[in-house]
């Protein structure tokens, strides 16, 4: 089964052509955690204790959570999650992550930063699988 942990430079440049001008964005995330997290190629953040993907998301959220509300964005929601009510069987998620940000500029330049990327090995090291849906605001849904 294929895994996805990061966009690839196509899907990135496709987000940017559609939302950029749409002002405020969320983010859906749907995150499946590897039961212990693997820091290959991260020694420089890799703590000195074994501990779970679910940690390891846990310090990168720690973390990155003041870089997120520097970009003006801020979590609408974070809880825990299993199975789909209605979806396929076979997909587990071990959590869901609503994050809203400003613009996609503001987030762009937020997946940026130094300050980010310092820790975001602690999101690769811990995080299985996982999809990332931006959306807009229909203001007249009915």
């Amino acid at each position: 089964m294929e895994t996805y942990i990061n966009a690839n430079p196509e899907s990135g440049k496709n987000f940017y052509q559609e939302f950029h001008d749409k002002g405020k964005i969320v983010m859906l995330n749907l995150l499946r955690f590897r039961e212990k997290a693997e820091y290959k190629n991260l020694e420089q953040i890799k703590p000195i204790e074994i501990i779970s993907g679910e940690e390891a998301y846990k310090l990168y959220m720690k973390n990155t959570l003041p870089e997120l509300e520097k970009a003006g964005s801020r979590i609408i929601y974070y809880g825990k999650s299993n199975r789909f009510l209605i979806g396929p069987e076979y997909e587990k998620w071990d959590a869901i992550l609503i994050v809203e940000h400003e613009s996609v500029v503001k987030f762009m330049e937020f997946a940026q930063n130094e300050d980010y990327l310092k820790n975001a090995g602690h999101r690769t090291a811990g995080v299985k699988d996982s999809r990332l849906l931006p959306s807009v605001e229909i203001k007249n849904y009915t």
